[in-house]
């Protein structure tokens, strides 16, 4: 089976229920406390695996019990995590999470050691990258670490997937490297500098993105699917509608889906397609990684 690296974050969300948030100095009483593992390239490591993936995560957690849990959690969806650094330097990622009666909520986030993910720390695994047929990467540890990881895949030709998220700003000479860059319609505007009003919008702010290297660009459009746009495609493929409950990780299973039929041989379409029913599934269910569908799901 072709085989799957993900390379990122990975966090624990601690997430308190209230009746509304607390105010500078204010306590609140009550609630329900939910802990939920979470972190992008978890999420994207875990959908790839619950879709029948051959997966790889390699991350840096913290020698706590959170970093502890992590990893038996990605054992249990068939993960390999032979590769995921346990470090005394910093504690395991986490989120802090309030939310209010009304579903607004606060968030606090301690990357801990995604943080001190580092170059030094892929050159010690570079065996993986040769042995890897796709990179998925994100962008919640060092951008340089993320440039290197890339650099590393290229150098043993290994296709490479960048899911920009969170957005910020990127040197140009990493898209030359990408074979697929996933952005949603705010990163791709942050990216290329143009606002995305409508599918023009998004046709030429793609075109921008192949015109830096991208060999593949594709916008996730939320419940209208996504648009893709090489030499060989430019078309929006449509999602199945369906009754959101929590868009949470929506994204996240979209990138794990994709690289998973990509890697089964699907045709790019036919690719994006089966990432679209991946993401809307995942979007009637509570969580993150709890939501990620199953094969036997789609």
């Amino acid at each position: 089976m072709p085989k799957i690296l993900v390379i990122g974050s990975s966090n624990t969300d601690m997430v308190i229920k209230s009746s509304k948030l607390p105010s500078p100095g204010e306590t609140i009483l009550g609630g329900d406390f939910l802990m939920n593992p979470g972190g992008k390239g978890a999420n994207q490591a875990v959908a790839a695996a619950k879709l029948g993936g051959s997966v790889t995560f390699i991350a840096k957690v913290g020698t706590d019990i959170f970093g502890a849990n992590a990893i038996e959690g990605f054992r249990s969806h068939g993960i390999n995590t032979n590769h995921i650094i346990k470090s005394a330097e910093a504690p395991s990622g986490v989120a802090l999470i309030m939310v209010d009666a009304k579903g607004e909520n606060s968030i606090s986030v301690a990357l801990g050691a995604n943080a001190i993910l580092s170059e030094v720390d892929l050159d010690q695994i570079e065996m993986v990258f040769k042995e890897a047929d796709y990179l998925l990467i994100q962008l919640e540890t060092p951008v340089s670490t993320v440039q290197h990881a890339i650099r590393l895949a290229k150098k043993h030709n290994t296709k490479v997937i960048l899911n920009p998220a969170p957005a910020q700003n990127l040197p140009d000479t990493l898209f030359r490297d990408l074979d697929i860059i996933t952005p949603n319609e705010s990163e791709t505007a942050l990216l290329t500098g143009h606002e995305i009003k409508d599918e023009s919008d998004v046709r030429h702010a793609a075109q921008l993105l192949k015109d830096k290297g991208v060999g593949t660009v594709i916008i996730t459009l939320g419940s209208k699917g996504a648009y893709v746009y090489s030499d060989e495609e430019d078309e929006i493929v449509p999602c199945p509608q369906v009754t959101a409950v929590d868009t949470t990780a929506a994204g996240d299973t979209f990138n794990g889906a994709l690289v998973v039929g990509l890697s089964e041989g699907m045709k790019m379409r036919e690719a994006v397609a089966f990432a679209n029913q991946a993401a809307a599934l995942s979007v009637t269910k509570m969580g993150a990684q709890a939501s990620c569908p199953a094969r036997a799901d789609l």
